[in-house]
């Protein structure tokens, strides 16, 4: 490599912009992209250099040609360059430690990809600032392109900086990584770099950095490069050694191979066999040459430049040249060396590859089936599904082929299936598990993944033959606890109870921890809907006490514990035991997995319902504005609670990026609740009642989430002085508060009874019935969260001004001000600011706001009377009642006089 970068300022400034956030505590992502050969990995080398001058730690991975073989082959080609300090933190991580060297892997409890994500996420935290380089996306498996989008979207005030490089020539319309890499470039953390070819002063100053040449030469050289630096170094190179210029860029580069001594050129093809890298030994094993021969032919090749030393072997300067070389071997020649490489590898993935490329059928099979047990045992679901259908492929072309994979073809189908479920394709695990014979662990498998996708019937009909067909004690229990799973939600949840029952007790005489902790969520989850949230935490409690050995279903029920603690509306409680689930998420390398987000997105509410606003705000400044897909969305979706709660600016921008996700009907609830809300904290009450409308026309009839949506749009009736809609309203919440969607009556938690107490007060002050008593057991209600509490004290002090109880009123005031201010409630202060301004709270009674003159021509404008009738009644010039109307419009920020004589009656500025 030259030592000067030569045509690339623009772009290395855009990418240290990238890594100078990333110091500043704004992690980002650099995409770079270009033709083979354009200066990717020169661009990124420079960049590399930086990091380390700015004191990053540095790690650099390189993706290989081998498909989905080899499952994060970057991440632990990058772990095993690692600085010392690095290492040592990786091996503390287990599932990382099982990337590095020597490190023999044992088998993995369930959720083995999210831990190992959650677990690179804890080693760049401990290690940080880093810059993690991931080259030649174009070759990644699905593992490392599901890691870098998970890197992407998750890392957010981390001092870290991930960038990537890939070939653009290589990314066709059907590759992998093109609906990444347009998934990506959406995020505002992603910088997307695209080089193009050099100009011709460019190139002419780079070819000058190479050495000495003729004008001439030069001129050739800048033609023929068409601005590709490497091509422009062959060319150099060529012409240096005397050689003509072939055409074509294969050509001239196996025109530098051919000028090899025939031991050297017998090393390079066996070296391209291998990949881009191949240790020494096994490279002088393949060659078959005498080590002296092997020495002398290898320096040969490293003093062309044809290979560089790297690490305990070898590595191609170039992608390009290992292509050449491996494209100009003999069809028998290719065969033997892949042949040769098999007989000596270890690695199954590995000897898949060579394997299968060297036509032994047998071995290949072999090697897949093991290879697709080590990759569920790396938490690489999509390579071992890969890996295993590959050997269901070659099935019926060996023979003995249930000896050589070491298991029946049915269990390894089973074990593609699950693995595709595991990456996420749960559409194609159950295709698979249908064509397999129905067993019961197949039935059961079927009927989850049928649930998951919201098949019911189907599920109900799997999981009833997992239970006729069970074989033994453990498969029982666990087919009767997905059964009870998949009726929740049909009409037969009548049937959940008994069957849940049936499957804890099955489940602790056989020892099935799993399908014991299995059934008693379900039954909690049943009693919660059905007998109330005090029966449904003691049964979660006993699950939380220990541990089942199956991560998710810990994660799922410490979940569960806290979340029951927050449906009850006891905040310190909820908080300890999300907090301690939390920490088994990060411990285990959980914290991304779907209950380890569940749990953080608790902790949000916890923060939030409590009071802890300003810790609440810190949580939500990482859930990311600009979406992409619909766990982003639901994610941003929380943040609208402390946003609008404090009126911030932000909340225009989040609401649009979550606009086009309304469809989904847990975003629609959040986004049009929240989004009604700051309509009416803007004086809209009218967008308000929309939002209210679109929210109950996407929730189901029954619905709990009803009931705020409808205390919410009575609210904005209230504001439009409209009585139309208000009775709709009001028996929507009711339904909801008395019916659930199972059609029955379901006992709610102290918010939604709060909730429910709101939306009876708001219809009351819809018809001009403030009623203070009402609104008293509103805030009582509330008395666990204090953001609700001080809105109904609002609206409680309101109440009392009107039936004339104003030292009542100025207390109640008091408080909700004294919250919202502790909270930086903006919205909320504001209207209680309004509210003591109109009612003069604090500055010496009525008479600071009205005369008494003027509270007498408010009473009688309150009774209808005219101007001229005013004067008569009170003695005095009609144009004195003139002036004295439009003080009080001014004083009282109104326009009219029946708004004056509303607003008076109100808040209590009259009898």
């Amino acid at each position: 490599m030259n030592g000067s970068l030569v045509g690339r300022a623009t772009e290395l400034s855009r990418l240290v912009r990238v890594l100078e956030a990333a110091a500043a505590g704004t992690a980002g992502v650099a995409l770079v992209g270009g033709d083979a050969g354009i200066g990717k990995t020169r661009l990124t080398t420079e960049l590399v250099a930086e990091a380390r001058e700015r004191g990053f730690r540095v790690l650099v991975g390189q993706c290989a040609e081998l498909g989905d073989t080899l499952p994060y082959l970057p991440l632990a080609d990058a772990l095993r360059g690692a600085e010392p300090a690095v290492a040592a933190a990786a091996a503390a991580h287990p599932l990382l430690g099982q990337l590095l060297p020597g490190t023999e892997t044992a088998p993995q409890a369930g959720l083995t990809q999210q831990r190992l994500f959650g677990s690179l996420l804890g080693l760049l935290n401990e290690v940080q600032p880093v810059l993690f380089v991931i080259e030649d996306l174009h070759w990644a498996d699905r593992s490392t392109r599901d890691l870098l989008v998970f890197l992407s979207r998750m890392v957010q005030t981390e001092r870290v900086c991930v960038a990537g490089t890939y070939r653009t020539d290589d990314i066709h319309r059907r590759h992998p990584l093109r609906s990444v890499l347009a998934e990506l470039k959406r995020l505002p953390t992603v910088t997307s770099v695209e080089l193009g070819p050099l100009g011709t002063g460019e190139m002419s100053d780079y070819v000058s950095t190479l050495g000495s040449v003729a004008a001439r030469d030069l001129g050739l050289i800048i033609t023929r490069a068409d601005g590709n630096p490497f091509y422009a170094e062959e060319l150099f190179a060529a012409l240096a050694e005397g050689d003509d210029l072939p055409d074509g860029l294969a050509s001239l580069l196996m025109s530098r191979v051919e000028v090899l001594s025939e031991p050297g050129q017998r090393v390079l093809r066996a070296a391209a066999v291998a990949g881009r890298r191949v240790e020494d030994e096994l490279l002088r094993e393949v060659s078959g040459l005498p080590l002296p021969e092997f020495e002398e032919a290898v320096r040969e090749i490293v003093s062309r430049g044809l290979l560089r030393v790297h690490g305990q072997g070898y590595a191609f300067r170039h992608a390009l040249l290992q292509e050449a070389v491996y494209n100009d071997l003999l069809p028998g020649e290719r065969t033997r060396l892949h042949a040769a490489f098999a007989r000596l590898l270890t690695s199954p993935a590995e000897l898949a590859h060579h394997h299968l490329a060297g036509h032994d059928l047998a071995g290949a099979l072999a090697a897949s089936a093991e290879a697709g047990r080590q990759a569920e045992r790396l938490g690489a679901p999509a390579e071992a599904h890969n890996h295993y259908d590959r050997a269901l492929g070659l099935w019926d072309r060996v023979d003995r082929a249930e000896e050589l994979a070491g298991e029946t073809r049915e269990t390894i189908a089973f074990r593609s299936a699950v693995a595709a479920a595991d990456s996420g394709d749960n559409h194609r695990a159950v295709t698979a598990l249908r064509a397999l014979p129905q067993t019961s662990e197949v039935s059961e498998r079927l009927a989850y993944y049928l649930a998951e996708i919201d098949h019911l019937d189907a599920a109900v009909v799997a999981a009833e033959h997992a239970v006729a067909t069970a074989s033994d004690q453990v498969s029982l229990a666990r087919a009767l606890a997905t059964h009870a799973r998949a009726l929740m939600w049909t009409p037969r949840h009548a049937e959940v109870e008994e069957l849940a029952h049936r499957a804890l007790d099955t489940a602790r005489r056989a020892g099935a921890k799993d399908a014991e902790t299995s059934a008693q969520l379900i039954l909690a989850l049943y009693t919660e809907l059905h007998h109330g949230l005090t029966k449904a935490h003691d049964l979660v409690r006993l699950v939380t006490t220990e541990r089942t050995g199956d991560l998710a279903m810990d994660l799922r029920a410490r979940f569960h514990h806290a979340r029951i603690h927050y449906d009850q509306g006891l905040m310190a409680q909820a908080a300890e035991v999300a907090d301690a689930g939390i920490r088994l998420a990060y411990e285990t390398g959980l914290n991304w997995s779907t209950y380890g987000t569940e749990l953080r997105f608790l902790r949000f509410l916890i923060h939030y319902a409590s009071g802890d606003w300003d810790q609440a705000e810190a949580v939500a400044s990482g859930f990311a504005a600009r979406v992409g897909t619909i766990p982003e969305a639901t994610l941003s979706s929380f943040a609208l609670f402390i946003e609008v709660g404090r009126g911030s600016p932000a909340v225009e921008s989040r609401l649009e990026w979550l606009s086009p996700f309304r469809h989904d009907q847990f975003i629609a609830y959040m986004f049009r609740g929240l989004a009604a809300e700051h309509a009416l904290w803007k004086g809209d009450p009218a967008t308000a009642l929309d939002h209210v409308r679109a929210a109950l026309g996407a929730l189901v009839a029954g619905d709990a989430a009803s009931i705020r949506i409808a205390a919410v749009g009575l609210w904005a009736l209230a504001e439009l002085g409209t009585t139309d809609g208000a009775d709709d309203l009001l028996a929507t919440a009711r339904h909801a508060a008395e019916s659930g969607i199972v059609g029955e009556r379901v006992q709610m938690g102290p918010e939604g009874q709060a909730w429910a107490l709101r939306a009876e007060a708001e219809w009351h002050r819809v018809h001009g019935r403030s009623d203070p008593e009402l609104w008293r057991q509103v805030a009582g209600a509330f008395s666990f969260f204090p953001y609700e509490e001080a809105r109904a004290r609002w609206r409680l002090a309101e109440a009392l001004l009107a039936s004339g109880d104003r030292t009542a009123a100025e207390a109640e005031w008091s408080r909700a001000d004294a919250t919202a201010t502790r909270l930086r409630a903006e919205p909320l202060r504001r209207a209680l600011a309004d509210l003591a301004r109109r009612a003069r709270f604090g500055g010496g009674g009525t008479d600071g706001l009205l005369t008494a003159r003027e509270q007498e021509v408010l009473g009688l404008v309150a009774e209808g009377l005219t101007n001229k009738e005013i004067a008569g009644r009170l003695f005095i010039a009609q144009k004195t009642v003139s002036v004295h109307v439009s003080n009080i419009l001014a004083k009282l920020d109104v326009s009219t006089r029946t708004q004056a004589a509303a607003i008076a009656r109100r808040d209590g500025l009259i009898p």
